[in-house]
């Protein structure tokens, strides 16, 4: 039998907090999909984040019920045994061992979820569920829900209330507890320590998809079950493309490279970029954009407190990027008028950083009440701070001597009682650091 990753006390704690918060509704969990990369290869299988964060569960074609008030309040559906498939797919826990290992109230086979459900539901006046994530999942639960209408009968009640099991449990997920700490300050320092490899081993003429091998290499061997998401490996003029993942150019003796990477463990992911020179030294141009995003990135972690609101941080490294394009001639005018009429996006076209946790872009919501009034960070809130310039060498508009440079700092912050915890801190990031460490230890000859 496998053992699960996580203590399971922890998954059962979470699930007693969903159950008092549902009140009158019940939630349904079901597990992502595989997916066939070409012929019959399928891609590895990484469970979704909610089911996991609620059961430590791993496997595919599992449904979690949460039940409020029922005798059986927490109900998982799972894959039954099967010796056959065992023997070509790998180990299924199937009814009887999940329900012993994992602490349910009750299990059941997969194939009984649409008979057994409907009674299940019945009583509630409505059910967190969130659509279009597994279309098989969707038809079976959107089958229950009409059974539970038709059972009924002519009472002229309609279809039963859905709402965003995603919202909901995002909120759940947005303030970390000791145990996601855990896990989070562990995938940071991995994604760190693969970032500072990288950095001892580049050197002109090695591909980016050399680079992405050794930041890989050390997330593994470091506990690392896998990437957080795909790696941003981007040399030269490939830096100003915000999702590049092409990962096949070489890096050339005076280019800048950018990393974006992170790795996974137990579920929760780091995310972290750091841009450096391939040959070890910076260009005057390229110090001078990079000394600029380094300054804001500095700025922007020292204003996290817990009661600033999020979207400040936005609003404050939309005004420090544009001042920096005005210093560097990539723009001119007045800031305001800049700003308002979105012209520094041109530069600088995502926001300053994003929730952080089981999924890289994490859930639980950025404004508050019914009118999207901005939310106020909060102490265990963790989250991103990545402001960053780009400027493509086809843009004939900027001064020749940045064209074709494009720089991104991240680091990973916690937010604590009175400021924030650098969760990345151990990835360099000052000129002098980089410019020591660069190519100090190269691993291929």
């Amino acid at each position: 039998m496998r053992t699960p990753i996580e203590n399971i006390e922890v998954f059962k704690k979470r699930r007693q907090v969903a159950l008092d918060k549902l009140g009158s509704s019940a939630l349904i969990v079901t597990a992502r999909p595989e997916f066939i990369r070409n012929d019959d290869v399928h891609f590895p299988y990484r469970q979704d984040s909610n089911l996991y964060y609620l059961t430590g569960f791993e496997e595919p074609e599992s449904i979690l019920m949460l039940l409020p008030g029922k005798k059986a309040q927490t109900v998982l559906f799972v894959r039954r045994k099967n010796p056959e498939r065992e023997t070509w797919d790998g180990f299924r826990y199937g009814p009887a061992d999940a329900q012993t290992v994992f602490k349910f109230d009750e299990v059941y086979p997969i194939d009984e979820f649409e008979a057994r459900a409907v009674e299940m539901l019945k009583g509630y006046d409505g059910i967190y569920y969130r659509l279009r994530k597994n279309a098989e999942m969707d038809q079976k639960v959107m089958g229950v829900v009409e059974s539970l209408k038709y059972s009924q009968g002519r009472t002229g009640l309609g279809l039963i209330s859905i709402h965003d099991a995603d919202e909901f449990l995002g909120e759940m997920r947005v303030i970390k507890s000791s145990e996601e700490l855990h896990n989070l300050r562990m995938a940071c320092e991995i994604s760190a320590q693969g970032h500072l490899s990288a950095m001892k081993s580049v050197r002109p003429g090695m591909s980016e998809r050399q680079v992405q091998a050794l930041l890989q290499y050390e997330f593994m061997s470091r506990g690392s079950a896998r990437d957080g998401y795909y790696p941003i490996v981007a040399s030269g003029n490939a830096a100003t493309t915000l999702h590049y993942n092409f990962n096949d150019q070489p890096c050339k003796d005076g280019d800048l490279l950018l990393i974006d990477a992170g790795a996974e463990y137990n579920y929760y992911s780091g995310d972290i970029t750091r841009t450096f020179p391939v040959n070890g030294k910076f260009k005057k141009a390229q110090l001078e954009v990079y000394n600029h995003v380094l300054n804001i990135q500095k700025q922007l972690i020292e204003m996290v407190k817990p009661g600033v609101p999020f979207r400040l941080f936005h609003e404050k490294a939309a005004e420090l990027l544009t001042d920096a394009m005005l210093d560097l001639g990539l723009l001119s005018g007045r800031r305001a008028d800049i700003i308002s009429a979105q012209l520094h996006r041109k530069y600088y076209p995502h926001g300053m950083g994003h929730y952080l946790g089981m999924d890289v872009h994490d859930t639980g919501r950025y404004v508050v009440g019914s009118k999207g009034e901005p939310r106020p960070i909060e102490e265990g809130m963790t989250f991103t701070v990545e402001p960053g310039l780009y400027i493509p060498a086809a843009d004939t508009s900027a001064p020749a001597e940045y064209r074709g440079i494009g720089v991104r700092i991240e680091d990973n912050v916690l937010v604590t009682s009175t400021g924030c915890e650098i969760m990345t801190q151990s990835a360099p990031k000052e000129v002098d650091d980089l410019e020591r460490l660069i190519g100090s230890e190269p691993t291929f000859k």
